[in-house]
C-alpha cells in the first residue's frame, strides 16, 4: 500500500440558462490516504467496451468523506462507492471505483 494526498471534491448541480442541468466538482480540501491495490475489470454492452478499476483505502477518520464524493490524486478521479467505519477507532476503509 502506498500513501498519497487526494483532494476531496463534492458533486454541485445546477440549472443552465437553457433549462438543463450542469455539474460541477467543488474542492472541499485534502486527505492522505493508504491506497491498495487496484482491481481492473472489463464490461461490455453492444460493442463497447468499458474499463472499470476498483480499489481499497483506508484514511484517519474525517466527516467530510461520504458516498458520492470524488477523490483525485495519481492523476485520476475516483469515486466513494461505500465508507466503512468499522476497522477500528480513528480508521475508515473506502471503496473507489473508477470508470474509464
Amino acid at each position: 500500500m502506498m500513501k498519497v494526498l487526494a483532494g476531496v471534491f463534492r458533486p454541485v448541480e445546477t440549472v443552465t440558462a437553457q433549462g438543463g442541468r450542469a455539474v460541477f466538482h467543488e474542492a472541499m480540501g485534502q486527505v492522505w490516504l493508504k491506497a491498495g491495490a487496484r482491481r481492473r475489470a472489463e464490461k461490455g454492452e453492444a460493442g463497447a467496451v468499458v474499463v472499470v478499476e476498483t480499489m481499497k483505502a483506508e484514511a484517519r477518520a474525517d466527516p467530510r468523506l461520504e458516498e458520492g464524493l470524488r477523490l483525485r490524486f495519481s492523476g485520476a478521479d475516483w469515486k466513494v462507492l461505500v465508507v466503512d467505519q468499522t476497522l477500528k477507532a480513528g480508521r475508515m476503509v473506502l471503496e473507489l471505483e473508477r470508470v474509464r
